[in-house]
């Protein structure tokens, strides 16, 4: 025999799309339960229930995060030059940290950046996954390197790493205040100076 407890009265999908929203904006360790509870609109103990503590739900956060907000990092893979993976993954990542409906800047910059000592877990996951993403580019930029895509002498972690701190840097000054039109002439800037064949 089942004994079942009272049914959700909210949309988890909804509540975690919210509660993404709230750390894109402030961080980790910038966003304290009250903000989380207020933006979700639920009590403590159903954030519990539905989600675990705070670490949990932003672990689920940040694979929501991964799903629907940088997809385009595979799409850039995918691209048959290394130039238009340099390409789409900038402009991706110019879309997605200066969209109209979004925080500005980067979920996974502003976590790495601001977490102290007590959040060192955290920190180690957003690296983590950073490292995924970094070793399937360097992959695919030897590819170019092999395939002719490069005039000249080009290390694919060193470009791997100059593309990484590109984006980066349009993050942060996306989160400074820094328009989509300045910063979509850093992206055409770096294009135009691509080592490319």
């Amino acid at each position: 025999m089942t004994v079942r407890g009272r049914p959700r009265e909210f949309c988890v999908d909804e509540a975690l799309a919210k509660a993404l929203r709230v750390f894109w904006s402030k961080g980790y360790e910038g966003t304290s339960l009250s903000d989380l509870t207020e933006a979700m609109g639920i009590t403590r103990p159903s954030l519990y229930a539905a989600f675990g503590n705070k670490e949990a739900l932003f672990r689920q956060a940040l694979d929501l995060y991964q799903r629907d907000k940088l997809g385009y990092i595979g799409q850039a893979i995918d691209q048959a030059t290394a130039r238009g993976v340099a390409k789409w993954l900038l402009e991706g990542m110019l879309a997605t940290v200066t969209g109209e409906r979004e925080p500005h800047g980067c979920l996974g910059v502003i976590t790495s950046t601001t977490c102290g000592e007590e959040a060192q877990s955290i920190r180690e996951e957003v690296h983590r996954r950073g490292r995924t993403v970094s070793a399937a580019l360097v992959a695919r930029m030897q590819r170019g390197i092999d395939e002719g895509d490069f005039h000249g002498p080009v290390e694919a972690e060193a470009i791997t790493k100059y593309l990484t701190a590109l984006c980066q840097g349009i993050a942060v000054q996306a989160g400074a205040g820094s328009t989509r039109e300045e910063l979509q002439a850093v992206v055409a800037t770096t294009l135009a100076m691509w080592p490319s064949r």
